[in-house]
């Protein structure tokens, strides 16, 4: 890697192509870029200083030795910089009766053609205006054409002086050799271009202008036709859904048996940093850098995923029955993003619905009790990846028997006793105590006696039936103030109910709290019958929770000691 400040005559040669990769993301700067770049110009036009307009990433490229090109780079970052100043020139230079001043600048020594190439979606609307003799009004709409259309009505050419621009207009360079990563430079480099995601990135490296056919067949269709889903977040990091898909296609082709993926690569490409780096050297060193296959094998994983990952199910009443419903709301809203990869395995290898129930019904035991337990989830990437996909456990049958020989604590299933133990002394956070009431509701009412229906688990917010707050009003009996505080954050004094109870209402003595709640918890079975209680006290807390770990321990089969 190599950085330099350069000027608009070091960046442009005679014989350098610029190019910008064919499925780079469009020209997108808008009016406030273009005047902000204009008074730019204007400034070091009138001055004479030296003015750094931000830096530019470009990467040497290969070109055959019959070829006329003596210097090829693509321009992995300050794409939007460099279109907008090109049409810029050629805008000027038309005004002001120069058309050679722009040529000799911008055009090849060897054979005239524009020395600049922008994105494919871009070409066509650059290109026509490249081609311009004179001005003239460009009546398209894309953001191409109106950058013209803007600098052909705002520019000044008394306030422009071209020598100046020419010299004194400068940019931080960095030049990556062939061979340099380019993802790790993003990583490392804030800078006023449109940072590229993975899947950009990976986009380009798959196809280019002479696999037109195959970017419309297994990118087009199923990405950017969908990218309103792909954009969408998900809670972590601010991730996107295609992130995870990427990441969980990758780790379910690590673990292939007949690709030998060596220990070292399979540990390295397992992070979610560096995700691009890791496709490029997993498909170069084991696919023998086949891009056509495993883009064709991207599209059938991915619309899969598509098909069956979303978290709608959150704002929707939650099904009771087993299925990859449940297992959505527990990777969506718990945050148990590391199952992804093994679901996305099981919906594509195993065909039997209810096998596949029945295999989603064991992870959520497994996960649901050891969130109770508050087991470690460090291992979770490597116990869903290189153990469960690598050893081709595709039955329930297989599940249970693997980890009935789970015999340390890192990847154990909580027995019943460990369950009971946990429920009556281990305080959950607020998000996974509502989504174990949540779950277990949603489990409870499967009767056709229901006449209220259940809302999504977004609607829903914990409620500490004795409040935190209890010496307030809830202070008329003696009691052991450390072990009420501590019983106050059990499971059993823990409720969920619908959103929007006043907060003066929250900490309000029993008999008054209880009658709101009614209102604010119809219907809700983990909770309705205890409103009948005339006190809550510790000795009614325990009475729930031994009730809560009953309806848990059904819930939650104990597989493994059957």
């Amino acid at each position: 890697m190599e950085a330099g400040k350069k000027t608009i005559n070091d960046i442009f040669q005679g014989a350098r192509i610029l190019e910008v990769p064919f499925f780079q993301r469009s020209y997108v700067w808008e009016e406030e870029q273009w005047e902000r770049l204009l008074a730019d110009l204007e400034y070091v036009s009138q001055t004479g200083k030296n003015y750094f307009l931000g830096s530019i990433i470009l990467k040497q490229q290969s070109t055959p030795t019959s070829s006329s090109i003596g210097d090829r780079r693509i321009v992995i970052d300050g794409q939007q910089r460099l279109t907008t100043l090109v049409i810029f020139f050629k805008v000027f230079c038309l005004k002001i009766n120069q058309i050679q001043i722009f040529d000799n600048v911008f055009r090849s020594v060897i054979d005239r053609k524009i020395t600049f190439i922008p994105g494919g979606r871009d070409i066509e609307a650059f290109n026509k205006i490249m081609d311009l003799q004179a001005l003239e009004e460009i009546k398209e709409d894309d953001n191409i054409s109106r950058v013209y259309n803007y600098f052909r009505e705002k520019i000044d050419i008394e306030k422009i002086n071209l020598t100046n621009l020419l010299s004194k207009l400068l940019f931080v360079s960095i030049d990556l050799a062939e061979n340099e990563d380019e993802q790790q430079i993003f990583d490392t480099i804030n800078s006023l271009g449109v940072k590229l995601t993975t899947a950009d990135l990976l986009k380009n490296y798959l196809f280019n202008k002479d696999s037109i056919e195959e970017y419309k067949k297994y990118w087009q269709e199923v990405f950017e036709n969908e990218a309103e889903y792909w954009e969408n977040e998900v809670k972590r990091g601010g991730k996107t859904f295609i992130d995870l898909f990427f990441y969980s296609f990758l780790q379910i082709r690590l673990q292939d048996k007949n690709l030998n993926v060596e220990p070292n690569d399979k540990q390295t490409f397992s992070r979610y940093e560096n995700l691009f780096s890791s496709y490029k050297d997993f498909i170069k060193k084991y696919l023998q850098d086949n891009k056509k296959e495993i883009a064709k094998e991207i599209k059938e994983y991915a619309e899969l995923f598509k098909n069956n990952f979303n978290d709608e199910i959150l704002e929707q009443e939650l099904p009771s029955e087993a299925g990859i419903d449940r297992l959505k709301a527990i990777m969506f809203r718990l945050d148990v993003y590391t199952l992804a990869p093994y679901v996305l395995y099981i919906l594509k290898n195993v065909a039997d619905i209810a096998e596949r129930n029945k295999i989603f019904e064991f992870l959520e035991s497994y996960i649901m009790r050891r969130i109770i337990v508050k087991a470690d989830t460090k291992n979770y990437n490597q116990l869903f990846t290189a153990q469960l996909i690598g050893n081709g456990i595709l039955s329930q049958k297989q599940l249970v028997d693997f980890f009935k020989e789970q015999t340390g604590k890192t990847n154990f299933f909580p027995s019943d006793k460990e369950l009971k133990e946990s429920i009556f002394n281990s305080v959950l956070n607020n998000k996974q105590a509502a989504g174990v009431l949540y779950l277990i509701e949603t489990k409870m009412r499967n009767t056709p006696k229901h006449t209220t229906k259940l809302l999504g688990f977004n609607e829903y917010t914990l409620e500490h039936l004795m409040p935190k707050k209890w010496k307030e009003k809830w202070n008329g009996e003696k009691v052991d103030p450390q072990e009420r505080n501590r019983k106050i954050l059990l499971l059993g004094n823990l409720a969920i109910i619908k959103k929007g109870l006043n907060s003066s209402i929250r900490n309000d003595c029993w008999k008054n709290k209880r009658e709101k709640l009614k209102s604010f918890s119809s219907g809700v079975e983990t909770l309705q019958p205890f409103l009948e209680y005339e006190v809550w006290n510790e000795q009614t807390i325990d009475e729930r929770t031994q009730w809560l770990y009953e309806q848990a321990s059904k819930i939650w089969k104990d597989y493994v000691s059957l």
